[in-house]
């Protein structure tokens, strides 16, 4: 991968330095977007049948999969025609479940990159950073055939130097509005109550699907929302009609 000039070091500081606002498909997310992605919001259309400008949207986010329960959770969504957008690990995960990874994709879902081995990133080198990121990339594409757009970095840590990577490698940083912290308990009523307390429009739920306590509570989340009036879509729908910029940070 070829080094980008001082300047895309510089852009990519000054970007993360001020956060902005953007209208993205409807729904204001705290972004270090930069302003061109503003006239592009602007510019109409929507992605799929559903404009989230209109629409009550909420995306429903897996991180750190796929594993052993992966395969019930894509059953549950296909059960209630729910997309969701999947941040997965590469190391023991991506490579010991390549058919659900592909199915994954099959079934319509987002896939985007939660690193190699979940390493915080910030603090790093950049050719660590970009060692973490491409591995898990290159994995997926060898998979589905197409290499995630998205990433999330692990804990939500992030800087100018991750952005700069990000940008290089094509991947938007996308962080989340409402987690249930299903890392700390295998209760399902308590994560299924967590998640409808903080669910809002426009918002980004952050789930893991390795944990499991969280795909028994995914059926009470989906139906709970929806008979609230949301619409469930994946983080490319909720964006747009903009498309994610990449080394951009987007905060719901």
């Amino acid at each position: 991968m070829p080094q980008k000039s001082s300047s895309l070091s510089r852009r990519t500081a000054r970007a993360l330095a001020a956060v902005v606002t953007l209208a993205l498909g409807g729904c204001s997310m705290a972004t270090t977007a930069p302003a061109t992605a503003r006239a592009q919001a602007d510019a109409g259309g929507a992605v799929g049948a559903v404009d989230c400008r209109k629409a009550k949207c909420i995306a429903l986010t897996f991180d750190a999969g796929p594993g052993k329960d992966t395969g019930h959770l894509l059953d549950i969504l296909k059960e209630e025609k729910v997309p969701a957008t999947f941040f997965l690990l590469g190391e023991n995960h991506v490579l010991k479940h390549p058919d659900t990874v592909r199915r994954i994709a099959a079934e319509g879902h987002e896939v985007a990159n939660h690193t190699w081995s979940h390493q915080i990133l910030t603090g790093r080198s950049p050719g660590a950073i970009r060692a973490e990121l491409r591995k898990t990339q290159d994995a997926i594409a060898k998979i589905t055939g197409r290499a995630p757009r998205l990433m999330r970095p692990p804990q939500g840590r992030t800087d100018a130097t991750v952005a700069k990577v990000c940008e290089e490698l094509g991947l938007a940083q996308i962080l989340w509005s409402a987690t249930a912290k299903d890392y700390s308990t295998n209760d399902s009523a308590l994560i299924e109550k967590r998640i409808l307390d903080q669910a809002d429009k426009d918002g980004v739920i952050l789930l893991h699907d390795i944990y499991p306590g969280t795909v028994p509570a995914v059926p009470g989340i989906v139906r709970t929302l929806e008979a609230r009036g949301y619409t469930f879509v994946t983080v490319p729908q909720l964006m747009a009609p903009a498309e994610p910029v990449p080394g951009t940070v987007y905060r719901p």
